[in-house]
């Protein structure tokens, strides 16, 4: 038994994760040229993907993101056959931003072109446009280099083919090389100075801060300690407080072997459900988790079970495990002595409590399951745990404190119908995003916003006394402490009534569907970009003696628009961004083509950048080390940074704190 806690202090000691770097590679490509025939041959592109990932088909709708696309530079002695045709197992989703269904690859996937060659010697060069997006981020769309050439059976009287006639030749314009070096003259050094790379400032400002990782840690573990707090409260875990701690008291005449003993007790309540944590990610796998976080079909079931769940703490009926389970684990206890019996004693527990806990839980693992992160689980297990088994260790030192511990009665009849409640509102919320998913525009925003409204507004008048359920105390008063979670409650659902008109409610973003599910909207307050040009921008900002946010975002970029909708439109925010930066933002798939195609040299190899969209993709790479959006960075009139860079993070306090520290260093620094 004593392996179980070397083994878990062993996993407490390496869980941790190296801060990644801000380039990010999820797609590994390989190309190649297959002869079908003396005639014909295939373009097969293959992508291996990264976990978390997915790739978008071909011939999405307008509107939507980046559709990958097979585009042709130079053509002689061929002729395309069709179009670029996706092959493996396409995923369709309605996605909520666009409001369409888009398709996409998970894990693999390959394109394939065909070709037709029309003479004896043959050459054919472009490149495979594509984009790619996980729950966090989007690459803006890159571009697959490709070149090939060959001789073939084909008579030189084919040599007029209809390729010549009807296939439009793209010849390559003289390229524009750009390279670390500096011009001349005042305004080429000038726009190089724009672009010199500042990736190791922006480091020195990043690693001043706090991790994201850190902070989704922290807070997946007060989340966790949270749930844990709430679970002792419920009629399953409290009454066992007193009568375990007592059991361990009185089972032993030495005191310290009784705190001894609930100790292990509460570290053993800590193994088990920091071992279902760990267990459900190996099942799964921390990307499977994401996925399922997000599918249709999982989100109706859950919806369902807390809809069930909440019934069965409003009185309709009591849900418990097989009394046999609990029973066959609590004579094993009896009949085992040790370490091995004060485990099974706490796993005991952990079946009996599991009509109280099995929601917390459950609703806590779908959460943290977003990240992604394979341990996420596991800390939120983590703190769950140990407020879960807290008491039980503090009452065995402190044993005069169960004098003083609140006896079991109404209140905790209570307590569970107002974790029925909020199940019910919570469980709106995994409604939602199946509604969503497929289209069945069932719970628009007001529609979401107005049961929020009634729910919260019915728990108030529960709390009040103006409902009762089967097994509330029909005598039952009042006390302070339920009229003000009763006013806080009603005051809950009024602030939200705006909303049915398109007021933002920053409070219930993260819950309610988007904002373009929404019929009607009276809200008007948005954050737009001056200049989507960066070295126009730069000069005007030297021209207006402001600093410089870099705003680089695309068309297709699902969490840009969620920050400029859940956090743009902050008063303060507004205020800041709009009275003391000049705001650039640059597409990075914008596919308006450049002037004069530019050849750049980068980790080796050429590429060319054919169009705006490529230009700013390579400016965020070049300068600020990063392709992933959405991406922000404050900068002086100069283009050195002045803060760290931000990213997706959807926190105003911070994102405020971020636009003003960069205001105070730039007037520092002038």
């Amino acid at each position: 038994m004593k392996k179980i806690y070397y083994l878990l202090i062993a996993a407490f000691l390496v869980i941790g994760q190296a801060v990644s770097a801000q380039i990010q590679e999820p797609f590994k490509w390989k190309h190649e040229l297959k002869k079908v025939s003396d005639t014909e041959v295939e373009i097969v592109f293959s992508a291996t993907i990264d976990a978390g990932w997915h790739l978008y088909s071909t011939d999405l709708p307008e509107g939507g993101p980046v559709s990958t696309t097979f585009n042709v530079d130079e053509i002689k002695g061929m002729e395309l056959v069709g179009k670029l045709t996706p092959v493996g197992k396409l995923i369709t989703q309605y996605e909520e931003t666009f409001g369409m269904d888009l398709s996409f690859f998970e894990k693999k996937g390959q394109f394939v072109q065909k070709l037709k060659i029309t003479a004896p010697e043959y050459k054919i060069a472009g490149y495979l446009e594509f984009m790619g997006c996980n729950d966090e981020n989007c690459l803006p769309p890159a571009p697959i280099d490709f070149e090939y050439s060959g001789k073939s059976n084909v008579k030189a009287a084919a040599t007029a083919s209809k390729s010549e006639e009807t296939v439009e030749k793209i010849p390559l314009t003289p390229a524009t090389v750009v390279t670390d070096s500096v011009s001349d003259t005042d305004s080429e050094n000038a726009q190089n100075s724009y672009w010199t790379p500042v990736i190791d400032k922006l480091e020195a400002y990043n690693s001043g801060a706090e991790s994201e990782s850190d902070m989704s840690w922290i807070y997946i573990f007060l989340a966790g300690f949270g749930g844990g707090l709430i679970a002792l409260f419920t009629p399953c875990v409290w009454p066992i407080i007193p009568m375990t701690v007592s059991f361990f008291l009185k089972r032993t005449q030495d005191r310290k072997k009784g705190i001894k003993d609930a100790f292990i007790y509460g570290a053993s309540i800590v193994v088990i459900y920091v071992a279902l944590g760990l267990i459900i990610t190996s099942i799964f796998g921390a990307s499977a988790l994401n996925a399922l976080s997000t599918n249709a079909i999982f989100n109706i079931f859950f919806f369902l079970l807390l809809v069930v769940f909440a019934a069965s703490f409003f009185g309709a009926f009591e849900i418990t495990l097989p009394s046999s389970w609990s029973n066959k684990v609590d004579s094993k206890a009896e009949s085992t002595t040790g370490l091995l019996s004060i485990f099974l004693m706490a796993f005991t527990l952990t079946l009996v409590s599991f009509s109280c806990t099995g929601p917390i839980i459950g609703f806590l693992l779908v959460e943290v399951s977003t990240t992604g992160n394979i341990v996420a689980p596991a800390i939120g297990m983590l703190g769950f745990a140990i407020a879960l088994a807290l008491p039980f260790t503090l009452f065995a030192m402190f044993p005069s404190w169960l004098k003083s511990m609140p006896k079991s009665g109404g209140w905790m009849n209570n307590i569970k119908v107002v974790l029925g409640f909020i199940e019910l509102a919570l469980s709106l919320k995994f409604l939602s995003v199946a509604d969503l998913a497929y289209g069945w525009r069932l719970l628009d925003r007001e529609t979401f916003l107005a049961l929020w409204i009634a729910i919260f507004f019915l728990l108030g008048l529960y709390l009040l006394g103006k409902i009762k359920f089967p097994h509330d105390d029909d005598n039952d008063k009042v006390g302070v402490t339920r009229f003000f979670l009763a006013t806080i409650s009603i005051a809950f659902s009024i602030y939200m009534i705006p909303g049915l008109w398109g007021a933002p409610l920053k409070a219930v973003s993260a819950f309610a569907p988007p904002m373009n599910t929404q019929d009607f909207n009276l809200y008007e307050n948005e954050v737009e970009a001056e200049y989507t040009d960066y070295e126009e921008g730069m000069a005007a900002a030297k021209r207006l003696g402001k600093p410089v946010m870099v705003d680089f975002t695309g068309f297709g970029c699902v969490n840009c628009r969620e920050m400029e909708l859940a956090v743009w439109t902050d008063e303060k925010v507004r205020s800041i961004m709009n009275d003391e930066y000049v705001l650039i933002s640059l597409y990075v798939d914008d596919k308006t083509p450049l002037p004069q195609r530019e050849e750049v040299m980068e980790n080796g190899q050429k590429r060319i950048l054919r169009t705006v969209g490529d230009k700013w993709s390579y400016l965020q790479r070049y300068k600020f080390g990063a392709n992933a959006q959405p991406f922000y960075v404050l900068l002086d009139n100069e283009g050195n940074p002045v803060n760290g860079s931000y990213s997706h993070d959807k926190d105003i306090a911070k994102y405020v704190n971020f636009l003003e520290t960069g205001l105070k260093n730039y007037k520092e620094r002038k």
